[in-house]
């Protein structure tokens, strides 16, 4: 013991005020640590053998896996700063400095420690080798061996147990497989070489050609035509302006005009009060006849934020009729110009058309966002830079709401209407979180989606118990070959006093453009996603590169939860904490299968559930399946409203559809088209029908139960450009929209006719039976072309066993006389035989002669 206390004497600096040398960090060991690390007291570490040599990465990866939890936490900064690999933990058994043990923060004082000839004695004294006794076996050798090398010594350290003694004998190689040892090489911690930094430059010069072409001048001729309106003379523009008719006629038109306005502003001016007449479904439009075509219903597009820009995404708002909003991107070509205007996600409404109704504000272009199912005014962004962010609306739904038809319960005053009442200043929304740049994705995030809030997801993707019944996770996917699982909700540590708990939200004050909700205030810049699954490839090595997946939702809302969730108080997000994991119910009837479009056309169906190695640490499963059926990136997995398994997806020339459990492929591939697919989209009201749009800016109309391969509508000059999204919402059982957006960042509302909305009878029935039905079509195809394939396979293998035997080797000319001679004979001896048997041969013989 008196060794321990002067090899740390002269280790130690003067002491400060704390009580222990600067250079040392006293430690309070839980046995868990201890075991963790494999310095237990009187086992791993002893008053003999104090010192613990501990690895950084270990200390580091303890710090994050247990956070303030670890004993290591108190040295976070010191252990990240330290510059080499390894710390001295050093065990003090007379508790010099209050504690068993006491962590070495410099490397000077390591060195100091190690190299002092105590320290030595200590490290070496159990690793000495031990002398060979004779025992007489050198007499059983007829010649003496003469040792001619110089013997080599080598020094060599204990990590697990440095009491344990340490014995060599002589071993045969030729005795076991594994005689042959090998010393790899490694990287000494005490010795690193620095690379030196060389500017280098490299000019490219372009190749110069002088080229020339003769064209005939055309002799230019000027052509042009002059239109000029007829105006007033300045007298009379005052005489007619002084008339007491004129005077008199404005007068008594503009309260008129005043009161029209006031109406448009009232009322809304897009519902047919016709149509509102009918009583039933089957009823038919005013004019007498049923549509069967899209009808364009509105077209929203800005020239201050829709400028260059295209739109990567739309989405409908929930419960607020006539709500949509679009999320406004930078096409490719506009990347490297100049920044127009700032990313932004914008709010349109059929109430007001002509401008938005206010913004979103991001700090990249969003390629993906959604509302949450239990408070539509919580909105989930991903961004182009792999960040996350979610939105708090709460404070702006009100003024939605004032502009839609009917909201307004007092009437205007038509005097204190202003004509220049133009709505300049739009308000701008600021996001209220944004996840840890660090812990973000590390490319574009292209697909985002809530969990339900039937249930939520562990750390380790099991499906438990949600009894808050919010939703409250969200699952998001990128081109890094990852998929992660975040939660909004505040952490179980996390506390908030009374003057420090977030303000609830006042509806009825509208809240300013610069103000932030402080809803998701304990997430902002430091939101984690709680695990990733990544999607390895199933025969070779590298990962599958996601762009959309789909998993099966557990929820369907109904026309009377729309009513709900319209009435009832939205929950605070702000007051969600996560619950200890150990009191959750495991729930087992939940699907954790999902289905995944990659860059490269690959159909994924995989499971987010992670699985643990023989050294306890989560990994992802590797997909159950992969199919190859799109040729170019995919940009729709979407699954039907009416069966949970049946999918759409759509990429490339074609499209397909799916269906959950059968392996073998698709149900429905089309052919491939000349213009590529850019997006799909199933309709909402009928099994049968679902929309499919081109790069062409065409939109085609499907229905499975008419025909398969050939579409059922085409509209082909929809936009200029491709279509970039479709989505399509029903306000009430009459009214129903599709919208479309293109990538000149025009939005266009397309109202579904009664044809394509109304569902044949049992057309739900029909639809599940034709799936049926090509699911055995496909099994009996797969078992053809198994057969086919065998077959010719046996004919190729014939063929080529034919080609092996060897051919017969011709005859000769020599040969073939001869043998014809001996056919010869032989003929004559049976015709002599004939002949006697009849009695005619001598007769015969005698003829001849």
């Amino acid at each position: 013991m008196e060794g321990i206390i002067s090899i740390s004497g002269k280790a130690s600096r003067p002491s400060t005020s704390l009580g222990y040398p600067e250079d040392i960090f006293p430690l309070v060991l839980t046995s868990a640590t201890q075991e963790l690390f494999n310095c237990r007291i009187d086992e791993d570490v002893t008053e003999k053998s104090p010192f613990k040599l501990l690895k950084k990465d270990d200390i580091i990866d303890d710090m994050k896996r247990r956070a303030a939890v670890s004993d290591f936490s108190p040295v976070k900064q010191t252990v990240l700063a330290y510059p080499e690999e390894e710390m001295l933990l050093v065990f003090d058994s007379n508790l010099t400095y209050g504690q068993f043990f006491y962590l070495v923060l410099t490397p000077e004082s390591k060195d100091r420690i190690l190299k002092s000839p105590e320290g030595e004695e200590l490290l070496m004294a159990d690793k000495r080798p031990q002398f060979w006794i004779s025992l007489g076996s050198e007499k059983e050798i007829e010649e003496p061996i003469k040792e001619t090398r110089e013997k080599l010594r080598l020094k060599l350290r204990v990590d697990r147990a440095v009491q344990s003694k340490v014995c060599f004998s002589d071993r045969d190689c030729a005795e076991s497989k594994d005689g042959h040892l090998e010393c790899t090489s490694y990287e000494d911690s005490k010795f690193k070489i620095k690379k030196l930094l060389t500017d280098c430059g490299v000019q490219a010069v372009p190749m110069i050609q002088t080229n020339s072409c003769q064209t005939m001048r055309m002799v230019p001729k000027d052509t042009f035509t002059q239109y000029e309106p007829r105006e007033f003379s300045t007298e009379e523009k005052e005489t007619i302006l002084k008339e007491q008719s004129l005077m008199n006629f404005c007068k008594a038109q503009i309260p008129r005009m005043l009161f029209a306005l006031q109406q448009e502003e009232i009322i809304n001016v897009f519902l047919d009060d016709w149509k509102a007449l009918a009583t039933g479904l089957e009823a038919c439009d005013w004019s007498g006849q049923v549509s069967d075509t899209l009808v364009l219903h509105q077209v929203f597009t800005d020239q201050k934020f829709a400028k260059s820009k295209t739109i990567s995404c739309l989405n409908w708002h929930p419960t607020i009729y006539g709500v949509i909003a679009v999320a406004m991107t930078k096409r490719h070509e506009e990347l490297a110009e100049a920044v127009s205007s700032p990313p932004l996600i914008v709010f349109y409404s059929f109430s007001n058309p002509s401008s938005p109704q206010f913004l979103l504000e991001c700090p990249d272009d969003i390629l993906a966002f959604q509302f949450s199912p239990s408070n539509p005014n919580i909105i989930v962004g991903g961004c182009l830079n792999g960040q996350v962010l979610l939105w708090d609306i709460s404070a702006h739904v009100t003024f939605i709401q004032a502009t839609q038809p009917g909201s307004r319960r007092e009437s205007i005053n038509s005097d204190k209407f202003d004509l220049n009442d133009s709505r300049e200043n739009i308000p701008i929304v600021r996001f209220c979180a944004v996840s840890a740049l660090e812990s973000s994705h590390k490319a574009p995030v292209t697909d985002v989606q809530w969990l339900p809030p039937t249930f939520e997801v562990t750390m380790m993707g099991l499906p438990v118990e949600n009894k808050q019944k919010v939703s409250i996770q969200i699952i998001t996917c990128s081109p890094d070959c990852t998929l992660r699982f975040w939660d909004v909700r505040l952490p179980a540590e996390f506390s908030n006093t009374p003057t420090e708990s977030t303000p609830t939200v006042d509806h009825k004050t509208p809240m300013t453009t610069c103000s932030v909700p402080e809803t998701f205030k304990h997430l902002d810049r430091t939101w984690k996603p709680m695990f990733r699954v990544s999607l390895s490839k199933i025969d070779t090595k590298g990962e599958y590169v996601p762009m959309k997946f789909s998993f099966e939702n557990f929820i369907t809302t109904t026309e009377r939860d729309k009513e709900i969730k319209g009435t009832e108080a939205l929950l605070d997000y702000s007051q969600l904490k996560i619950p200890a994991s150990e009191k959750l119910k495991e729930m087992d009837n939940i699907n954790t299968k999902f289905f995944v479009g990659t860059e490269n056309g690959e159909i994924i169906y995989s499971d987010w559930k992670l699985e643990s190695d023989d050294s306890g640490r989560p990994h992802s499963s590797k997909p159950f399946a992969c199919f190859n059926s799109h040729h170019w990136l995919v940009n729709t997995v979407q699954r039907s409203p009416f069966f949970k398994d049946i999918l759409l997806s759509t990429g490339g020339w074609n499209f397909a559809i799916w269906k959950e459990g059968v392996m073998d492929g698709p149900l429905v591939a089309s052919q491939y088209f000349e213009q590529e697919c850019t997006v799909g989209c199933w309709s909402l009201s009928r099994p049968a029908v679902f929309f499919i749009g081109k790069t062409d800016g065409s939109v085609e109309i499907w229905d499975l139960l008419k025909n398969s391969s050939e579409p059922l509508q085409l509209h082909p000059h929809i936009s200029k450009s491709k279509i970039t999204c479709m989505k399509a919402c029903s306000f009430t059982a009459k009214q129903h929209f599709l919208a479309v957006a293109d990538d000149l960042g025009v939005l266009r509302i397309f109202e579904i006719p009664k044809a394509l909305y109304l569902p044949s009878r049992h057309e739900s029935l029909s639809m599940k039976k034709y799936f049926d039905l090509e699911a055995e079509s496909l099994k009996d195809y797969l078992k053809r072309e198994e057969f086919w394939t065998k077959h010719k396979k046996e004919e190729e293998e014939h063929k080529t066993k034919l080609k092996k035997e060897p051919e017969k080797p011709e005859t000769p000319p020599k040969e073939i006389h001869r043998l014809d001679l001996t056919e010869y004979s032989d003929d004559l001896i049976l015709e002599e035989e004939l002949l006697q048997d009849m009695g005619l041969w001598p007769i015969a013989v005698e003829s001849e002669r």
